[in-house]
């Protein structure tokens, strides 16, 4: 399976690449779990996030996620909007991507803790890549979440 990654700064996107996260986006969080919700949160915008795409090598697109800078979502460093088309899924391509995300992270931002804020059904997918549990389960959107840590190193 041949992958392409693009890392991209929100100014470095063209309107069809941004339209096209944005719909995989609509169509994965606010269609599929059926979650209305701001999607749009003005983080995307930031001069430091970073939008990490990846695509088949037939150019379409896979999976997405953005890393945000510290002070922007948490403290730390943070990825959000992990997302893989219906299409893609069963692949491996989550792993890969939460991969590539935490070697951007530290590169752009070494020694700083990478946090988020899961989706509770992904405590072990995230448990597996070195994330450990920081609270208790909350309801975001009406879905259940749950924060994480990864400390640098």
């Amino acid at each position: 399976m041949e992958i392409q990654w693009e890392i991209k700064k929100f100014s470095e996107l063209t309107a069809t690449e941004l339209y096209e996260l944005l719909r995989l986006r609509v169509d994965v969080f606010v269609v599929e779990q059926a979650c209305p919700y701001p999607e749009l949160d003005g983080k995307d915008l930031h001069l430091e996030t970073l939008h990490v795409v990846v695509r088949m090598a037939d150019k379409n697109l896979a999976a997405y996620l953005r890393i945000l800078a510290p002070g922007v979502s948490y403290p730390g460093v943070s990825i959000g909007r992990v997302v893989t088309a219906k299409a893609f899924r069963g692949r491996g391509l989550s792993h890969k991507l939460i991969e590539k995300a935490m070697g951007l992270a530290q590169e752009s931002w070494p020694g700083i803790p990478l946090q988020i804020g899961a989706q509770g059904y992904l405590r072990r997918f995230y448990q597996s890549h070195g994330f450990d549990v920081t609270s208790k389960i909350y309801l975001e959107d009406g879905i259940p979440h749950i924060d994480m840590v990864r400390k640098p190193g």
